[in-house]
């Protein structure tokens, strides 16, 4: 039986920044594959929002945005149902971003708390630009240029949406026409994993398990990790609850095995080592998606879907903006 559609519609996407891993797995791609189920989704590739951050070297954004298309895919997005595009290649975005900044207070932007904390904590490049302030009016106009109904966030993009709904409400205020729904947030319920070395998973930190890894670097990664602190030989009795990989367990597994796991560590039968390599083995099979087949095939099916969302995309983009600048009297 199919899935029933609500026919609200989804805008969402991912910064093309660096391979995907497992926390963009658990965090947003499984939640996107059941949303399409239910939802009309549009899944960006938000490149020009990439660009805020590496405008210096943006060299591996186009190929960065291929190989997220072709992590998505391997998730079990299906282009299909869903539409998957690139943002650039909508000039709507930008041109709707123009617009929407004409009417944008500067204070709204300037009191953005993302704003502030990584103007604050991001010392490695230069971010005290026109496009970092005003990012947030970029993304307005990702989600009011489909009408989105609803965008997945997580809690730290609260502040972003209700800026959306602020710009939405003053549009109308304005220019006395109902144009843009006022979009609703769907909390994401974040699945806590931490990188291998304990802290929060992050490419920058080298802690990652990319989505594409190989089954060796897997493994490599996985036997890497660290463990019980306060179990210094295999016959100490684990803590589990205080074990990084024990986490990955009640992550990837079923509750039988994780209390097998918990069994096992707790009596001092197994030592840490061995506890790894099987969820080294647990996380090969659940990744296999991502590397199995023929990377050309790979490549041409995320090509093909970009094409067709780029259509599907265009034909709603233009139509909004339409209704904007026929407004605007432009």
């Amino acid at each position: 039986m199919s899935p029933i559609v609500t026919h609200k519609r989804v805008l969402s996407g991912m910064r093309p920044t660096g391979p995907l891993h497992v926390g963009h797995l658990l965090g947003a791609l499984d939640n996107w594959v059941k949303l399409q189920q239910t939802h009309e989704c549009f899944f960006m590739v938000a490149d020009l929002h990439a660009l805020m951050g590496e405008y210096e070297n943006p060299v591996n954004i186009r190929e960065n945005s291929i190989k997220m298309v072709e992590d998505w895919i391997g998730a079990g997005i299906d282009p299909e149902r869903s539409t998957l595009f690139i943002q650039s290649e909508i000039p709507e975005h930008s041109e709707l971003a123009v617009i929407l900044g004409m009417i944008t207070p500067l204070g709204w932007l300037e009191r953005n708390p993302t704003y502030k904390e990584q103007l604050r904590e991001i010392t490695g490049r230069d971010l005290t630009t026109y496009g970092f302030l005003g990012y947030p009016v970029l993304q307005a106009a990702d989600i009011l240029l489909y009408k989105a109904h609803v965008v997945p966030v997580g809690e730290d993009q609260l502040a972003h949406l209700e800026l959306t709904r602020e710009i939405v409400r003053r549009f109308k205020f304005l220019y006395k026409k109902d144009i843009f729904p006022e979009p609703l947030g769907i909390m994401t319920k974040e699945a806590r994993i931490l990188g291998t070395d304990r802290r929060k998973m992050s490419k920058s930190y080298g802690n990652a398990i990319d989505l594409s890894d190989s089954a060796e670097n897997i493994r490599k990664k996985t036997v890497s990790m660290i463990t019980d602190p306060a179990r210094l030989k295999v016959t100490d009795p684990g803590h589990p609850e205080a074990c990084n990989v024990f986490s990955y367990y009640r992550i990837f597994t079923d509750e039988t095995k994780v209390n097998a796991v918990r069994d096992w560590c707790t009596g001092a039968k197994k030592g840490c080592i061995d506890c790894k390599k099987e969820m080294a083995e647990t996380l090969t099979k659940r990744l296999e998606p991502f590397r199995s087949g023929d990377p050309v095939a790979r490549r041409a099916e995320a090509e093909v879907a970009l094409k067709k969302g780029r259509e599907r995309a265009s034909v709603v983009a233009r139509q909004t903006l339409k209704e904007v600048k026929e407004l605007l009297h432009l």
